[in-house]
């Protein structure tokens, strides 16, 4: 039973910022995790090192047992009815959202993530929607998806080059100098941030999330 928890929390974490919901500003003390976005600069004695996309460096403290994952590039066309995935996206000045990026879960992991659709941090009022894929039609800019979840349906537009990536299991080996990070971080009493999870470039394939 143990080795069941412990293999869910895994799948949990390996969703990686699809779950980190939280708005921008920073981890709040004792609040839920928030993102430090960047690229690594060092990383060694459990210390993680991020040049942050806003500018300043961030030191992070990473445990041995962080869940980290890296990237892979995926393909739009892969996407089909009954999919369950997570977009990023904004509204557009036709009145629709937009994606910024397109996340496929795995299977296993349609059970353990929750569905719904919440403020995210990647662009200022920018949404994250976790649901399922009921349908798909083209559009002018590429195109739209049909979503539900929790009874809730709807709409995004996805451009021919959103890009389109899926998490896979990966190690300290993937922070090295110069690749891109996406950290979920908690702040501390004292102000120091803890890595909760990280999703890390693989192979060339940056986390867009």
């Amino acid at each position: 039973m143990r080795t069941l928890r412990l293999a869910v929390l895994g799948l949990v974490l390996l969703a990686g910022p699809a779950l980190a919901q939280a708005p921008a500003g920073g981890p709040p003390p004792g609040g839920p995790p928030s993102n430090v976005r960047g690229t690594v600069e060092k990383f060694g004695d459990g210390m993680l090192t991020v040049k942050s996309r806003e500018g300043p460096s961030v030191t992070v403290k990473v445990a041995a047992n962080v869940p980290i994952s890296g990237m892979v590039k995926r393909s739009l066309s892969e996407i089909k009815a009954g999919d369950f995935i997570a977009s990023t996206s904004v509204k557009g000045s036709d009145g629709k959202l937009h994606a910024l990026e397109v996340h496929i879960f795995s299977e296993a992991q349609r059970n353990v993530v929750p569905q719904g659709q919440t403020p995210y941090d990647l662009a200022p009022q920018s949404l994250m929607t976790n649901a399922i894929v009921e349908g798909i039609a083209s559009a002018p800019q590429g195109q739209t998806f049909k979503v539900t979840y929790k009874g809730e349906t709807t709409e995004v537009v996805v451009a021919p080059d959103t890009p389109v990536v899926s998490a896979v299991p990966g190690d300290a080996s993937l922070l090295k100098p110069g690749a891109a990070v996406v950290v979920a971080a908690r702040k501390g009493d004292d102000g120091s941030l803890t890595a909760m999870r990280i999703s890390a470039e693989k192979d060339g394939v940056k986390p867009p999330m």
